[in-house]
């Protein structure tokens, strides 16, 4: 069938300049949220005013996005100022002019490149606002009526599509060869990328020999969310190596059009672009032989079958029921794609029925494209406030007057840390686009620069914890800032009660995370120490907590008080010293007092202890109050063994490597990798060639099956006893 009834769908319906939904005239609070430029000029404006300037700011955003690639607001913003501009035109349709963005399909032709005048116009579709099932009842509701069908005749049969976030491009094939690939441009002319176009490799250049002699398949040229993650981190290796005239992209849309309308095609190869197709332009008729369809979902299966990625999500679906099922699948789905959405599109099947339909102005009756919530919207920073987590990580967090943005309000969005904060440049009184993303936190997306109040103070993260006062510090190759307080500060009290409790740490049975918050949370711990003087009567008060688990509870910390010097090491939670190498510290310098004493080169001629790990743990024992909570500790009656350090070379099993694997008969895993590090062995988690020997006990998995391959010695119950007993197995 021909072409022409087959028209595209939109480039990105929320930042396009065909919006077509309708607007009721009287919408109440439409020119209350305006960029300040309009809500600041006197009042009343005349309606010719309103409308000139509407046109000037939309003309602006409208060659900042499709011809700059640098959106300067986000989508909602602009669809509030094409809004109001409908409004405007309709109760006043002599205001629309020709030039009217409302009147055309936006965007400029780049003088850099080849004007190409499109066969069939890339046209648009209808944009549905409305973001509930309403939205897509409503679109079956106007169907059925175009089509004259009445309640008692069969559902109206639809393909649903997903509203992809990239470039529209239409892709010309002449003789089964690629020969030219457009650019949207201004629906009638666009620009000639063909070169860029062929880097792209889901694009076929030469199709199977029962293709058309001419066939236009238009669709989207995007990039993968992974893909622009890998761009940017490429460009801040670049800036940061001082490579001139670099910078980093705002979404991978903005990445995407930058890389297709690259005038030298070896940039544009090295960003990773990807595309899918979705519908037809120019195409031999079938009175010329070429192919005749039934259904739009027929002729994108052919697209498939002639090599043209199709999303995988498109599906046929039948009336109002399955058009706002496919919403609400793609809705639950949408942060889970590899790429960017902003809704779906639903498309009557039947190619007559399309003809019946036909068009209204500019746009097909028989298309719709149905957005989902804004993910993004324009905000103020109030302030930047550093938070304090468990682990004692400083993030910093921007404080937002209040945005309605991914259906709910957002008063606080990340900024990660100082490296993101300083890259993005946030500051106070900042406007800023904000990013929320299903349950993902809040994020600031970038500043809008022209916006930025003068004398905007640059973001300096505190040298000193916010919370606790103790140094914050940032490790050499790490981005975060982190609170040495440790044991002292209140942000990390529950995680270091946690950790202390831990079965590998003080193994203080019956104290989880739930009871360790109500424990801190009604203020009867506030120290380590403050568990081991816990009573009955206290316990007792606490929700849920019967006397037999307040007894339980009071034993197991009883217990715990005599412990071993390397868990009390772990117990700890000095940062970077994990169980292992807490009890390598044990071994090596026998006494606790030694190892708080001990300088970064003592430290360093401790087994798996390295720079990183010297410092941190001297850095932890410089502090004043953490010491205090060793004492502390050792007041409340917490003992271990302690001795002269027994030097590696005179332990029996120095030097050997042990892997466990399986269940064992004569001891508990934990048993046994405790009694072989005592002994000097080291016990790791995966086998290796330097392993000397596998411990197998029954069900004995991959680790085994590895041991075998590898030809390390394989021992059992028997083995072990004698490995223990300082014989050779």
């Amino acid at each position: 069938m021909p072409g022409s009834c087959l028209p595209d769908r939109p480039k990105r319906a929320a930042f396009s300049l065909e919006r077509g939904a309708a607007v009721s005239p009287q919408t109440p609070g439409l020119f209350d949220d305006l960029p300040p430029q309009l809500a600041e000029r006197p009042k009343p404006l005349a309606p010719a005013e309103q409308a000139q300037a509407l046109r000037a700011q939309l003309h602006q955003h409208a060659h900042a996005y499709y011809t700059l690639d640098a959106p300067e607001i986000p989508d909602a913003e602009y669809d509030r100022l094409f809004r109001a501009l409908q409004v405007l035109e309709s109760e006043h349709p002599a205001l629309r002019t020709p030039d009217s963005p409302t009147q055309r399909v936006g965007g400029q032709i780049l003088d850099a490149f080849a004007q190409v005048r499109h066969h069939v116009p890339m046209l648009s579709i209808r944009t549905e606002t409305d973001t509930e099932a309403s939205g897509a009842e409503a679109f079956d509701t106007r169907i059925r009526k175009e089509l004259g069908l009445s309640e008692s005749e069969p559902p109206v049969d639809y393909v649903g599509e997903l509203k992809f976030d990239g470039l529209a491009m239409s892709l010309r094939y002449e003789g089964g060869m690629l020969v030219q690939a457009a650019t949207r441009g201004d629906g009638e002319t666009g620009e000639d990328v063909t070169t860029n176009i062929r880097m792209i490799g889901q694009i076929p250049l030469r199709l199977a020999a029962n293709a058309p002699t001419v066939l236009e398949v238009r669709g989207e040229v995007y990039m993968r969310r992974d893909d622009f993650e890998a761009l940017n981190e490429r460009q801040r290796q670049r800036i940061a190596a001082g490579t001139k005239g670099e910078k980093t992209f705002v979404n991978p849309r903005n990445a995407a059009a930058g890389a297709v309308r690259q005038l030298d095609s070896g940039i544009a190869a090295e960003r990773p672009l990807s595309f899918f197709a979705y519908g037809l332009g120019d195409i031999t008729p079938a009175s010329e032989g070429g192919p005749q369809w039934s259904s739009h979902y027929d002729m994108l299966m052919q697209l498939k079958a002639w090599g043209f990625p199709v999303a995988e999500q498109t599906a046929f679906v039948q009336g109002a029921a399955g058009l706002v099922a496919f919403h609400q699948r793609m809705a639950a789905e949408r942060d889970a794609l590899p790429y960017d959405i902003d809704g779906v599109v639903y498309k009557v099947n039947d190619l007559a029925q399309q003809l019946r339909l036909g068009f209204v102005t500019r746009e097909p009756r028989w298309a719709v494209a149905h957005k989902y919530p804004a993910q993004e919207e324009m905000t103020t920073v109030l302030a930047i406030d550093v938070q304090v987590g468990r682990t004692g990580k400083l993030t910093p967090v921007a404080k937002l007057s209040p945005v309605f943005v991914g259906g709910v309000t957002v008063t606080n969005a990340t900024l990660h840390n100082e490296l993101e904060a300083r890259r993005k440049d946030v500051r106070v009184g900042d406007t800023v686009i904000v990013r929320r993303a299903g349950d993902v936190i809040p994020e600031v997306v970038s500043v809008v620069l022209d916006r930025r109040p003068p004398e905007a103070p640059l973001f300096t993260m505190l040298t000193h914890c916010p919370v606790c006062g103790s140094l914050a510090e940032r490790e050499e190759g790490e981005a975060d800032h982190r609170c040495t307080g440790g044991l002292f500060c209140s942000a990390q009290r529950k995680q270091a009660i946690w950790h202390f409790a831990h079965r590998r740490a003080m193994d203080v049975d019956g104290l989880g995370d739930k009871l360790v918050d109500q424990l801190v949370d009604t203020g009867q711990v506030k120290t380590l120490a403050d568990l081991y003087h816990l009573k009955l009567d206290s316990l007792a008060n606490i929700d849920r907590m019967a006397e037999k688990s307040a007894i339980n509870l009071l034993e197991a910390l009883e217990k715990s008080k005599t412990t071993t010097l390397g868990r009390f090491l772990f117990s700890l939670g000095i940062r970077h010293v994990g169980e292992a190498t807490a009890k390598e510290l044990a071994r090596h310098f026998g006494q606790l007092d030694a190892i708080m004493v001990a300088s970064e080169d003592a430290l360093l001629q401790v087994a798996d202890v390295g720079p990183v790990v010297a410092h941190s743990i001297r850095t932890f024992f410089d502090q004043p109050h953490n010491r205090k909570v060793v004492q502390a500790l050792r007041d409340a009656g917490v003992i271990w063994p302690e001795g002269e350090a027994l030097a590696p070379t005179e332990m029996p099993l120095a030097g050997i490597t042990v892997v466990l694997t399986g269940t064992l008969q004569s001891m508990g895993r934990d048993e046994a990798k405790e009694q072989l590090e005592s002994l000097g062995a080291k016990v790791a988690g995966s086998v290796s060639k330097k392993t000397h020997y596998v411990v197998a006990g029954a069900e004995a998995g991959s680790k085994l099956d590895k041991a075998q391959a590898l030809g390390v010695p394989v021992l059992d119950d028997v083995g072990l006893a004698l490995l223990l007993a300082g014989q050779k197995p």
